[in-house]
This record gives C-alpha cells, sequence and structure tokens, in this order.
C-alpha cells in the first residue's frame, strides 16, 4: 500500500513562493507517476501539474494553464520525494493541495485515474 504525505503549505502574500513536497513510502516510487491537485472550498478538485517516472517526448512534465509559467513539478527518486515549487502566488490559487500516485506513466487530469493520495496540505495566499 502507497502511502503519500504532503507538507509544505501556508500562508503567503501576493506574489510570494512557497515549495510543497510529497513524499512516498510502501511502494516503488520511482514506478509511479505523480500529480498535484487542489480543491478549493466549495469548489472540485482540479489537476496542477504531473510528473511520469519515464523519460519520453510525451511524458514531459504538464501543467494547468492556470499555473503554467508559475510552477514547477520534480521529483528527486532516491528520497521517494515529488516537489511543487509555486511563485507569483495569487489569492486564486489558495486550496487544499494534495499529491497522488498512479502506475500509468502518461498524463491524465482525471483525479480518478489516480491510485493513491495524501491528506492534503493547505496553502492560502493573502491578498
Amino acid at each position: 500500500q502507497v502511502q503519500l504525505v504532503e507538507s509544505g503549505g501556508g500562508l503567503v502574500q501576493t506574489g510570494g513562493s512557497l515549495s510543497l513536497s510529497c513524499v512516498g513510502s510502501g511502494g516503488t516510487f520511482s514506478h509511479y507517476a505523480v500529480g498535484w491537485f487542489r480543491q478549493a472550498p466549495g469548489k472540485e478538485r482540479e489537476f496542477v501539474a504531473h510528473i511520469s517516472y519515464i523519460s519520453l517526448p510525451s511524458t514531459t512534465p504538464n501543467y494547468a494553464d492556470s499555473v503554467e509559467g508559475r510552477c514547477t513539478i520534480s521529483r528527486d527518486n532516491a528520497k521517494n520525494m515529488v516537489y511543487l515549487q509555486m511563485n507569483s502566488l495569487k489569492p486564486e490559487d489558495t486550496a487544499v493541495y494534495y499529491c497522488a500516485a498512479k502506475t500509468s506513466p502518461f498524463l491524465t487530469t482525471d483525479p480518478n485515474a489516480y491510485n493513491w493520495w495524501g491528506q492534503g496540505t493547505q496553502v492560502t495566499v493573502s491578498s
């Protein structure tokens, strides 16, 4: 059973930065693709970013349009970690951020395609 734990959330002012981390355990982390999602109060969970575990032209990191250019997803398989660096934060980025893992290496923005989820970390951006 794969377990994921997020950290790094907090309160930041508009224009600030945060680095979220997701640590995995209980499985071969290097064989899982990882996505970051977020959910704001009263809204559906939405895709933020995805990183595969294989390197192909079709599996480069992907980002939602709303965060493209402001976020960078990366991973360190030796540490079982995936990171989400978020810059130029806006109040509309306020949400609980979740990391999720799946065995398929290819991009999907559908939360139902992910097998394992963390508990989430709160990000609040003040105006």
